[in-house]
């Protein structure tokens, strides 16, 4: 029932405005910066090896300490352009509402990593309102570009789905 109403309620769909327009600016601002300065994650990255999320003297995320030793600290200035783009294209995603659901779920993914590395800051909130733009699915969008977006791409993918197996109006007219 609460599902339905995130998912169908327009009244709801302005609530999803709100909280959208407001993580998006959240990550766009941390995005841009990072794009038009002299951003370069390695670092923080080299910081999060070296200062681990530890519980007494055990390692908290053994898996993630090697990823960063053996993946993210090589490729440093890779990441450091995934990053800054990435917080980007969350945050316009967001704002502008196309694609709403996979910028929240990106979102979630970055901040999970950074809560990893032992970074709180505003990451748990972050990922709260992430969370319910996911639970409304497109209706998180519906007041931004998903209404046209999601439609026409459906439209296109699904176009001739039905006619190619058989079961569509024209395949069943010639049939009679």
């Amino acid at each position: 029932m609460i599902g339905q109403f995130f998912r169908e309620n327009k009244y709801v769909a302005g609530v999803w405005l709100f909280l959208r327009v407001y993580l998006g600016w959240s990550w766009l601002t941390a995005g841009w910066g990072k794009v038009t300065g002299d951003f370069n994650a390695g670092g923080y990255l080299q910081g999060s090896v070296a200062n681990p999320v530890m519980s007494g003297e055990a390692l908290m995320y053994p898996n993630y300490v090697s990823f960063l030793e053996g993946i993210a600290i090589p490729n440093a200035d890779l990441f450091s352009f995934m990053v800054a783009w990435g917080e980007v294209l969350v945050g316009l995603g967001l704002i502008l509402g196309v694609f709403t659901s996979a910028a929240a779920f990106f979102g979630v993914v970055m901040n999970m990593s950074f809560l990893f590395a032992g970074t709180i800051s505003s990451n748990p909130w972050m990922i709260l309102i992430s969370m319910f733009i996911l639970a409304a699915g497109a209706n998180a969008g519906r007041y931004g570009g998903d209404r046209w977006v999601l439609p026409y791409l459906k439209s296109v993918v699904f176009k001739n789905r039905n006619n190619e197996k058989g079961f569509g109006g024209a395949n069943l007219k010639e049939a009679v």
